[in-house]
């Protein structure tokens, strides 16, 4: 099953790749080519024969024939093999002779000869018989005698055979050059393909390397002169949002001293709730700029997640029911413990929020898989068992800012960018974050990639 399904993998890459779609247009080419000339020749020298060359060879035959003498006189067909190159056979009545053997006995070879003439001889009486006997080409004399003339050195057999594998191995040889330049020609969409993967990526570092001066190359320019500017213009969105993130912080601190002083009240009460979620939201904005340079936000070291785990549930959720499943083969991995942190705070903050009504508590799992290549990965499995979304719903929940009914207000809590910094998370270190409906609730798996 296996290997059928890395077949079925590779036919559609070979689909997929332009340099082998290429290859195989110039081999059928070739090869169609190759049998078009060849059937045209074929039937163009069948028509010239046919229309021409048939004729003068059997009226050049004829004068052989007549030269030989009516009956035959050997003299004169050993004087004829002597001086062209060919070959006569005679049989009848009085003479046998053949070039070829040197015998003058073929009387063996009579019945064999017999059911060929009966096909043959229909102009006998004439003496123009002009068909084609086995090895050569027949006449018949008036006494009964027949004489067939053919060429004195027989073709080699394995000729055709010889050229038409030669013609086919010049034909593979000039596919094989055809691609090689092509793939010569074509080099520098690797590079492009890199490159445009690294901008997306939102890595701005290096440019394309343009290795040629005419169309790729100058794809390759504007590429990189489009990455230029999108990079402008994400550093510019950046240190504006980060700026005024940084200008609010400081009017906020003190707004929120300010209505501590007030005396007791539900409108303090409101406003302080209030002013701390915009503190929240600045801080979630703040954290979700550093995490979208990736790797370079970590700072890795040994985490011992369980440890993690029992820190998290005992500061935020310590009179809230969340069921832990822990995995004793879990060591401590490389990670970030404070991302770490806040990815888990954040996915059982949305848990429960969502799952209030719900009959059973959320559950937490971490585990240590193998991936597809064979390196292992970390999993955090967080699962609801609320209302859950629908389909459509699904795939915009890691969206900043993103409510998919009205239960997820800011009045339950939450400024909406929680799952989209756990998202920022798994990617910082290498992963992803996956969303699927649980039948009831919803559930979360962020995995990465543990250092070897």
């Amino acid at each position: 099953m296996r290997q059928a399904r890395w077949q079925l993998h590779r036919v559609k890459r070979l689909r997929h790749t332009i340099k082998w779609r290429l290859v195989a247009l110039f081999l059928l080419l070739a090869l169609a080519t190759t049998a078009i000339f060849l059937l045209g020749m074929q039937r163009w020298l069948q028509n010239g024969w046919q229309s021409y060359a048939k004729p003068l060879v059997a009226d050049y035959v004829d004068k052989l024939a007549a030269e030989i003498g009516d009956p035959p006189q050997l003299e004169r067909a050993r004087a004829l093999v002597a001086r062209l190159p060919v070959s006569v056979r005679i049989e009848g009545p009085t003479v046998q002779y053949d070039s070829r053997t040197s015998s003058q006995k073929l009387a063996g070879e009579r019945h064999r000869r017999a059911a060929v003439d009966a096909e043959t001889s229909h102009g006998a009486e004439h003496g123009t018989e002009h068909g084609a006997v086995g090895w050569g080409l027949v006449r018949h004399t008036a006494d009964g005698h027949r004489i067939s003339f053919g060429l004195a050195g027989q073709l080699p057999g394995d000729a055709p055979r010889n050229t038409g594998w030669a013609t086919l191995a010049a034909l593979l040889l000039l596919t094989l050059l055809a691609y090689a330049y092509v793939r010569k020609m074509l080099r520098p969409l690797e590079a492009i393909s890199a490159g445009v993967a690294r901008f997306g990526a939102g890595e701005f570092g290096h440019n394309i390397v343009i290795q040629r001066q005419d169309e790729l190359g100058d794809l390759a320019t504007r590429i990189n002169t489009m990455a230029g500017s999108l990079r402008g213009m994400l550093d510019a969105k950046r240190a504006l949002l980060l700026a005024i993130s940084h200008e609010l912080r400081s009017p906020l601190t003190r707004a929120r001293l300010n209505a501590e002083l007030v005396s007791e009240s539900p409108q303090r009460s409101a406003l302080l709730r209030d002013l701390g979620t915009m503190r929240d939201l600045i801080s979630d904005l703040l954290e979700s700029e550093r995490l979208a340079s990736g790797h370079t936000a970590l700072h890795t070291e040994a985490v011992d997640l369980a440890a993690l785990v029992r820190e998290v549930l005992a500061s935020h959720f310590a009179d809230q029911a969340v069921v832990w499943h822990p995995d004793p083969a879990i060591d401590k991995v490389q990670a970030d413990a404070t991302r770490v942190r806040l990815l888990l705070r954040n996915l059982l903050d949305n848990a429960l929020r969502h799952s209030a009504d719900a009959a059973r508590a959320p559950e937490l799992t971490l585990e240590i898989t193998q991936g597809a290549d064979g390196q292992a990965e970390l999993k955090i499995i967080v699962r609801d068992h609320g209302v859950g979304v629908s389909d459509e719903q699904l795939a915009h929940l890691a969206e900043p800012f993103y409510r998919a009914d009205s239960a997820r207000q800011r009045s339950t809590g939450g400024v909406g960018l929680g799952l989209t910094l756990c998202k920022l998370v798994a990617q910082a270190h290498g992963g992803t974050l996956v969303f699927s409906r649980a039948q009831p609730g919803l559930k979360v798996v962020a995995r990465w990639p543990l250092p070897m």
